[in-house]
């Protein structure tokens, strides 16, 4: 477990620059996430957002919240105790980049095969991954930390990692937060930049990231 005084020393040193980078935009899909909650202990509040500060489309059962400036803070202070992963498609990753400091990619949905067109969302259909858990457990191990251990999840802007969470934390997984403004962060509410994901999120942060995959990181070659 971090103490309370090395997490505030991380955060001290978590806001450094990342690289730059650019790319198209990924075909992305809508995200949804049932909503409970459940009481955390006195360690969990060392790192998580109030959850009254949390969409109710972001929340999670187990109710431990992180921005991306805190993900990066956590991982940083102790990278061998906490597995870092992102849950967005194949697509998003090579076409939008990843946090340098992800420890795998592990989606939590997948393209169709074949592919199938999803009339009212005007985009290709995406399925729920069938042996996501065990994929996560796989890099679990390889990291050589267990389901005790903090996991930091993240995708396009929060919702889709609320829901992987909630599957983590079913499985027996205990620590799972979620990175509630993701890698791109939330849309742009009005005005002529409308839509646009500049709001806030692991980019728009500056923190490190990068468009040259890790192969070694990317699902199902590793």
């Amino acid at each position: 477990m971090l103490s309370r005084t090395l997490f505030l020393v991380a955060l001290l040193v978590a806001t450094m620059p990342g690289a730059q980078a650019t790319g198209d935009a990924a075909v992305c899909v809508a995200d949804d996430a049932s909503v409970t909650s459940s009481a955390r202990s006195a360690d969990d509040d060392l790192f998580t957002r109030p959850e009254s500060s949390v969409p109710a489309a972001k929340r999670t059962t187990r109710g431990l919240y992180v921005t991306a400036t805190d993900a990066h803070a956590m991982v940083s202070a102790t990278p061998d105790k906490v597995l870092f992963i992102d849950v967005r498609t194949r697509g998003e990753l090579q076409f939008i980049g990843m946090p340098t400091l992800v420890d795998a990619h592990v989606p939590f949905l997948i393209e169709t095969s074949p592919p199938l067109w999803d009339d009212a969302s005007a985009t290709l259909k995406l399925a729920a991954n069938p042996t996501f858990v065990e994929d996560v457990d796989r890099r679990l191990a390889q990291k050589g930390v267990t389901r005790d251990d903090p996991v930091v999840v993240i995708c396009q802007g929060g919702q889709r990692a609320a829901r992987a969470a909630n599957a983590l934390t079913q499985a027996g997984y205990k620590k799972v937060y979620t990175t509630i403004d993701g890698f791109e962060g939330d849309p742009v509410a009005d005005g002529p930049r409308k839509g646009e994901r500049l709001v806030n999120g692991w980019r728009n942060a500056g923190l490190p990231w990068t468009a040259k995959l890790d192969r070694a990181k990317m699902y199902g070659l590793e």
